[in-house]
């Protein structure tokens, strides 16, 4: 099994900065890739960012070029840099990490509360 714990949410003004970091344990070897995903009140949950083992990165198009994601070589740890927020990125952030070769699954953290106010 793997863990997730997110951190770094918080109430934040428009176009401030924000960083998240989420922290694996477990069976941390089998991660390939992890993203970071949000879910705002009456909204099904979307994909902000993902970053494969090798360091590709793809973006959902409301956050690109605002946001970064990166991780660690040894994928217990991953961040999501989050500039010029606004209000509609006001959403609970959730990590997330898939296992395809053993341990197979996809993980997710409890989540972090991200609010942006105008």
């Amino acid at each position: 099994q793997v863990r997730l714990i997110e951190s770094g949410g918080g109430l934040v003004q428009a176009g401030d900065s924000l960083k998240l970091t989420c922290t694996a344990s477990g069976h941390t070897a089998c991660i390939s890739t992890m993203g970071w995903y949000r879910q705002a009140p009456e909204n099904e949950r979307e994909l902000v960012a993902e970053i494969t083992k090798g360091g590709e990165t793809f973006f959902g198009d409301s956050v690109e070029g605002r946001f970064t994601i990166s991780r660690d070589e040894d994928g217990t740890m991953m961040y999501l840099l989050m500039n010029s927020l606004q209000p509609e990125d006001t959403a609970d952030y959730y990590c997330n990490a898939r296992c395809y070769t053993e341990h197979v699954g996809s993980y997710w953290g409890q989540g972090t509360a991200v609010t942006v106010s105008s």
